[in-house]
């Protein structure tokens, strides 16, 4: 029986109530004291609560006793354990030996041996990393192997503080001074599975939760692209996107991937030209513990690891060095691999998709990509157009900049003149969407009222005009005199067609025949 006494605050009303319960000789298995309360678990069948009411008439200060169901610590500890059994991650607290003192419903779910629970067996015979990295004085995470199943520990460390004496002796008196000493007790450690992890890591690198709805447009181009996409999505198999730098291939990946069987799993990616070759390698791969200098404890798993069944977006592939496009090409054969400094061989399921703004065939051709990994890579294909390839969509996109710009800078959308718009169609848009979406923000940012003119586009578009010059030429490779006034013809005849917008009206503009104009247009696939 479990009972509790509620009574005045005195000094010593405890004492007395455990006095008369031993002279009653009732076995007390437990007692608990509060303030004005005070808990006691009776371990006798034959005791009633009458009997505990009469037994303690004669205590003064005694308000109330009522039988209760639990004691307040073993209340604790049931919710306690309901919250660990509610919690999806394995938690396993330690001792400093490693004995399990305690493990959650999910840990023991691992172990799915009730024969031999977790509790009290060393976690030694777990796992593959040794004991003394779960002791630190600080939180840390480990990447282990718990029962051959690799999981990323998160370890906190149980510190406990005991006070020591220490004596400064002198000539004339000595004096005893208390400090407090920590020391590491013990570990609680949570397992969480590469898979989870995977999915939070996609989680912080996402930018939107449904890319299908980002990629704006109508032309005849970009309903091709989504219709080999949804298609595309539905195999299970490599796809290598290719296009100019700013098209969208990120967006398109993920796209890919959330219309696929796989879209509850980790999509992660990364730049190949972001990163040297022997970091390039332990990002894709992971890396054992000690496998050089400055790795961390335990080790570290490689993205083919955290995107277990999901997806792998490898951007910018044809910068790979060819020492990692060899160790690539071993993976794509049978997905498997092993980390930087190991031996074990681990199995990848992914699909990778890759993407390049490159020429592969000229790359090919001065062997700075393997051909037969190009074809592993390229099983399906999907080429992204240019933005001046469809520029029927770029109204549909300059609205869709204009609002978010606008949400941005917390301004009211203003509204652009057809001339701008003419002009915005008619540029050349070497950086593609991204260099559009950055032209709009910039002119959102500066409008000082609701409406954008052609002169405000054409500040923004061409204000580093000279630079721009120069550097086109050079780009052009013009060595002689046609080859500049092609060049120049070309800029002047795309930057006014926008603001006269047939071949009569830029005729009258720059004073000569219609027909000079459009067989100029023709010449430079000029299009309004």
């Amino acid at each position: 029986m479990r009972v509790k006494i509620e009574s005045s605050d005195r000094i010593g009303i405890s004492q007395e109530i455990l006095s008369i319960f031993s002279l009653k000789s009732w076995n007390v298995k437990s007692i608990e004291v509060e303030t004005n309360f005070t808990f006691v678990h009776i371990d006798n069948s034959d005791v009633f609560l009458a009997d505990i009411k009469r037994s303690l008439e004669q205590v003064s200060g005694i308000i109330l006793c009522k039988e209760i169901d639990q004691m307040p610590a073993e209340l604790r500890e049931n919710h306690l354990h309901a919250l660990l059994s509610r919690i999806s991650d394995p938690i396993i607290d330690i001792d400093a030996q490693g004995l399990i003192l305690a493990s959650n419903a999910a840990a023991d779910l691992l172990l799915n041996n009730k024969k031999h629970p977790l509790v009290n067996s060393n976690i030694k015979q777990y796992i593959d990393v040794p004991l003394k990295h779960f002791f630190t004085s600080s939180e840390v995470s480990l990447s282990i192997n718990f029962l051959q199943q690799p999981f990323i520990a998160d370890v906190n460390p149980v510190i406990s503080s005991k006070l020591t004496s220490s004596k400064n002796a002198s000539s004339k008196e000595t004096s005893s001074k208390k400090t407090s000493e920590k020391k590491v007790t013990g570990a609680v450690i949570c397992l969480k599975s590469m898979d989870k992890v995977g999915r939070q890591l996609a989680l912080m690198q996402s930018s939107t939760d449904d890319a299908l709805k980002s990629i704006i447009g109508n032309s005849e181009k970009i309903r091709l692209v989504l219709a080999q996409v949804k298609r595309f999505s539905e195999l299970d198999l490599p796809v290598l996107i290719s296009g100019d730098t700013g098209t969208g291939k990120e967006l398109i990946a993920r796209a890919l991937h959330q219309l696929s069987a796989r879209k509850q799993s980790p999509f992660l990616t990364i730049n190949c030209a972001a990163l040297p070759e022997q970091l390039l390698e332990s990002e894709l791969f992971g890396y054992e513990s000690g496998a050089f200098t400055g790795a961390s404890k335990g080790g570290k798993p490689g993205l083919f690891e955290l995107a277990q069944g999901g997806t792998i977006f490898l951007d910018e592939i044809a910068e790979m060095s060819n020492y990692l496009q060899a160790k690539l090409l071993r993976f794509l054969q049978d997905y498997k691999y092993r980390k930087v400094g190991g031996t074990k061989e681990f199995t990848a399921n992914v699909k990778v998709i890759s993407a390049s703004h490159q020429n592969f065939s000229e790359l090919i051709e001065q062997q700075k990509f393997r051909e037969d990994l190009y074809y592993r890579l390229n099983v399906l294909r999907l080429e992204l157009p240019a933005l001046k390839h469809r520029t029927e969509d770029i109204q549909l996109l300059v609205e869709h900049f204009v609002l978010n710009a606008a949400s941005q800078v917390n301004q009211n959308a203003p509204k652009f003149s057809e001339e701008a718009l003419l002009m915005l169609k008619g540029f050349h848009w070497p950086g593609n969407i991204r260099q559009l979406e950055n032209v709009i923000f910039r002119l959102v940012a500066l409008s000082d009222n609701n409406s954008v003119s052609a002169e405000n586009v054409k500040s923004v578009l061409f204000e580093t005009k000279d630079e721009q010059t120069n550097a086109s030429i050079m780009a052009e490779g013009i060595v002689d005199w046609a080859n500049a006034q092609a060049a120049f013809e070309r800029r002047l005849l795309t930057e006014l067609y926008p603001l006269y917008p047939t071949t009569r009206k830029l005729a009258e503009r720059l004073n000569v025949s219609h027909n000079k104009i459009a067989m100029k247009l023709r010449a430079y696939n000029i299009k309004a």
